[in-house]
């Protein structure tokens, strides 16, 4: 389990749907109002909205929500300003961990994610503190079945990404961030929707976690997506398959 896509499987470990569907639900909201007002309230003309209404449509979100939200982030007075605040610290075993949050609160968000980084044997570090362990890189993904592996990296070249990985489940493009828009656009011309386009922090090196440590590490990163103000968090580690299938027994 790699530290940078641990949201599915953190939460997939987690009982109650329905709050786990709220929260997901409201996280996707915030995005959705941020990009809204940030361009135009027009998903066709503004690639940062189109991704978000992508990313909300595959997390099963009804038409009608995501029509609602932008409408609502497009009125004079209607909507909550968000702004988008980065935290950065460590946790146990030495992990660096990237906290990305919308909020309408800074004193608020600040305090509960310190909270969590010193509950959870952590520490909150100061900005670019761990960042420079990471790459800031655009992602896309597709499912094997958009295309075969060579059809995919040549699309991808003469897009102007960086590098096309395909395995059996998927094909995962990767991008410079100035790059990001065009080349998901590229892409969807030729393939349709991706399943997956959005900015990622990809760790250049990571740790290999023990069981103790794992559990540790995860119980920190569970306070954080907890947490309605947090968007996303991205670690560099790695949990062996046969320490992850204990700690979900």
């Amino acid at each position: 389990m790699a530290g940078h896509s641990q949201f599915k499987n953190i939460m997939h470990r987690k009982g109650a749907q329905d709050i786990r569907r709220a929260r997901q639900f409201a996280k996707l909201i915030r995005e959705i109002t941020v990009s809204a007002k940030q361009g135009l309230p027009d998903p066709a003309a503004n690639p940062r909205l189109r991704a978000a209404c992508a990313a909300a449509r595959q997390s099963n979100m009804p038409r009608d929500t995501i029509e609602r939200a932008i409408k609502k982030a497009a009125g004079q007075n209607g909507s909550d300003d968000y702004v988008e605040v980065r935290y950065e610290g460590y946790g146990p075993a030495g992990i660096a961990i990237i906290v990305e949050a919308l909020t309408d609160n800074r004193n608020r968000t600040a305090s509960d994610i310190r909270t969590a980084f010193s509950k959870h044997g952590g520490t909150l570090g100061e900005s670019n503190s761990v960042s420079f362990m990471f790459d800031r890189i655009g992602l896309i993904r597709y499912p094997a079945t958009a295309a075969s592996a060579d059809a995919m990296l040549e699309a991808a070249i003469e897009a102007g990404a960086d590098d096309a990985q395909s395995t059996p489940d998927h094909h995962e493009i990767t991008c410079a961030v100035e790059s990001f828009f065009a080349v998901r656009d590229t892409l969807e011309s030729h393939f349709g929707e991706p399943e997956t386009a959005k900015l990622d922090w990809r760790p250049t090196t990571t740790t290999t976690l023990d069981e103790d440590a794992a559990r540790a590490v995860l119980k920190l990163i569970d306070a954080l997506e907890d947490s309605d103000d947090v968007q996303n968090t991205y670690a560099n580690f790695e949990i062996p398959d046969t320490i992850m299938q204990s700690l979900d027994s």
